[in-house]
């Protein structure tokens, strides 16, 4: 039997991170994914309708760290990046509509056709979330200390943030509200415009199982405009052929380095001797020893399905089993006859209203009271729907003339008071989705030529996400950085010796970054 330095278990876009890094500094690497594809769920698959390339889960990039593009050179494995303009269009029922571009005069002067109030203040909302910004960002790619132990390096650390917190002033207060927050005070403060409130606010919502006016969503709202496309801040991107765009690059740049891929391999056990992690085990009985492990995939299948209890601490554990991941979102792909014609801004043929994040939704009451049905466990009556179309900005992921729709939806709870997550659910909440599209774009449904609906279940399922959550369990101030996944053990290693965590369960958390596989790689590296 073959050892190597390093398994990782799970090849999404955080382990094949880990392991390239891994390669490329000479460690003997292997990677086990359980699909028959890499990617996780970044993923592109061209078995879901004819002709289309679907960016299954994963469907837009900017948080992806720019370091990393740079570092294994994915651009030369073909990765590439589409940036949208504009980013975001919003229909209302009254035949007015918002376009949001990234470009501050002319965003205010799309603001102003609302509220000439808010395309003042948007100024100093953006400059707001940039001061937050310049404390935040650089954490991404940092191992957070250790409070529960504190070493000489973890002082340090702790010393080097305070300076940090220092040098905000009078921005600390503004800092401390987006990370603990709720996104609706937060926004009523700023703006009067419902039309501009509930476009910003449906980013505080996407992936969270709350409303707005929940603590916590701030700092969803702000992970949102954190990222960068092509070096431009806040953009948000497609990728060339799908999110897959990522992984395929991230596997070749990998397996070129020296990594191992392999698929259909399905991790059952983490193997540990006298108290050390050794390799694992796979579901058909194969075994792979290494010298160390690292786990991609969430804290639940790590620690509570691929090891004994008996080997982890009982207060590391009860911390882990503490952990929510509570989910009301479901993703429906759809393929498209022809593009939607919106009644706000008609247009058959691409133009900018079909380029960015589409937001269906008229007023932060609306999210309200969707949150309202998925909290007594019914899918949500009025769902929040978010769509986009790749396939205007990059045709190659759909046949000529056809168009791709990607579209996110809220409420849409995992566990539901009564009944399941069936086909004859599922085929309702979508009806519903659908029923939103057809008011701001007659003619929408007759247009639909096939469509997959993934409910919370479905992606737990299919993508090995417990709950259906997309960011390996809730992004809440006490699950971040420092306490994330747990306190004392958020350095990527954890009480099992040589046994470390490399992705989105790890700091920074959820969404298509890569850091946690990097930053993970380094800690292993330093061992």
């Amino acid at each position: 039997m073959a050892r190597y330095d390093a398994i990782v278990i799970g090849a999404g876009h955080n382990g094949l991170v880990a392991a390239a890094y891994l390669a490329r500094a000479g460690r003997r690497t292997l990677v086990l994914e359980r699909r028959d594809i890499v990617g996780g769920a970044c993923v592109t698959e061209t078995d879901v309708f004819p002709g289309y390339k679907v960016s299954t889960a994963a469907y837009v990039n900017s948080l992806f760290r720019p370091e990393i593009i740079e570092d294994l050179r994915l651009r030369g494995y073909g990765f590439e990046t589409l940036e949208r303009e504009p980013a975001s269009f919003s229909p209302f029922l009254d035949g007015r509509h918002l376009f949001l571009s990234g470009r501050l005069s002319a965003d205010q002067a799309e603001i102003g056709k609302f509220s000439q109030k808010d395309a003042a203040n948007f100024s100093g909302y953006e400059a707001m979330l940039q001061r937050v910004a310049s404390l935040i960002e650089p954490l991404l790619d940092e191992r957070p200390p250790n409070l529960a132990r504190p070493s000489p390096r973890d002082w340090l650390d702790l010393g080097k943030h305070g300076l940090r917190l220092r040098g905000l002033g009078s921005a600390l207060g503004e800092t401390v509200d987006v990370l603990t927050g709720a996104a609706r005070p937060l926004l009523d403060r700023w703006f009067e415009s419902e039309e501009l409130k509930a476009t910003l606010a449906t980013d505080a919502i996407i992936g969270a199982f709350a409303a707005p006016s929940m603590p916590g969503t701030a700092y969803v709202l702000f992970h949102h405009v954190m990222g960068e496309t092509n070096g431009k801040k806040g953009v948000w991107s497609y990728v060339r052929g799908g999110m897959g765009g990522i992984t395929q690059a991230l596997a070749r740049a990998a397996s070129d380095l020296g990594a191992e891929i392999r698929t259909e391999r399905e991790v059952a056990r983490i193997l540990v001797r006298d108290g050390a992690a050794c390799g694992v085990a796979l579901a058909n009985g194969d075994e792979f020893h290494a010298k160390t492990v690292a786990s991609s995939v969430d804290c639940r299948l790590t620690f509570e399905r691929f090891l004994d209890p008996a080997e982890l601490p009982p207060e590391f554990l009860a911390e882990i089993r503490r952990i929510d991941y509570s989910s009301a979102s479901a993703k429906i792909n759809v393929a498209l006859a022809e593009l939607p014609n919106f009644t706000a801004c008609p247009g058959a043929t691409v133009g900018p209203q079909h380029r960015g994040t589409i937001h269906l939704c008229p007023d932060q009451d609306y999210i309200e009271r969707g949150y309202d049905d998925a909290k007594y466990g019914r899918p949500s009556v009025e769902p929040v729907v978010e769509c986009t179309i790749p396939s205007s900005v990059d045709p190659t992921v759909a046949p000529p003339g056809k168009h791709l729709m990607s579209m996110f939806c809220q409420y849409a709870p995992y566990s539901l008071k009564r009944g399941a997550w069936d086909e004859q659910t599922k085929d309702a909440f979508a009806n519903r989705c659908f029923d939103i599209v057809e008011r701001y774009a007659p003619g929408f449904k007759s247009s639909v030529i096939d469509r997959q609906v993934l409910s919370p279940v479905d992606l737990e399922r299919i993508f090995n996400l417990t709950g259906g959550n997309i960011f390996q369990g809730a992004m809440n101030v006490n699950n971040l950085y420092a306490f994330r996944p747990a306190v004392g053990y958020a350095g990527y290693a954890t009480p099992v010796k040589n046994l470390y965590l490399c992705g989105a369960a790890a700091h920074p958390g959820g969404g298509v970054m890569g850091a946690a596989g990097r930053n993970a790689a380094r800690e292993m590296l330093r061992s």
